[in-house]
């Protein structure tokens, strides 16, 4: 009696610091929370608690699990939209980049290595044209 009580005010406890934390516009870090608070309440209510006590298969117990359910996919979402977001921010989000005045689109260039008929000097000629146009 005195750990499911134990339990249920840790639930409780967590669940409404998940509450204030989505109040100040933290939804992700809240709904972590919000999953780790109704562990211990799923716990409770599947009887993990007082499992020898025989309620394995009463209908609160497998309320139990749906609740543990719900943790798992809590935490399941905040990890893929996390994930979502890291991947945005690593590969420079879908924000447009800069792009020259004349130019189209941004330009990918790399570095090409010299063709086999022509000098290394060859290589530097676009170069000392695109100086000359600006007065370098």
């Amino acid at each position: 009696m005195l750990a499911e009580t134990i339990c249920s005010a840790v639930s409780a406890a967590g669940l409404g610091i998940a509450a204030i934390t989505a109040y100040r516009k933290r939804f992700l870090t809240a709904a972590r929370i919000a999953a780790y608070a109704l562990v211990p309440l799923g716990l409770v209510m599947t009887g993990a608690v007082d499992w020898i006590a025989g309620t394995a298969f009463s209908p609160v117990a497998w309320a139990g699990f749906g609740v543990l359910g719900v943790a798992w996919l809590l935490f399941l979402s905040t990890r893929a939209v996390e994930r979502r977001r890291v991947g945005r921010k690593a590969t420079g989000g879908a924000e447009p980049r800069a792009v020259a005045p004349g130019a189209s689109a941004p330009s990918r260039a790399v570095a090409a290595k010299p063709q086999a008929g022509k000098s290394a000097g060859d290589d530097f000629s676009d170069i000392e044209a695109i100086l000359k146009k600006h007065g370098i």
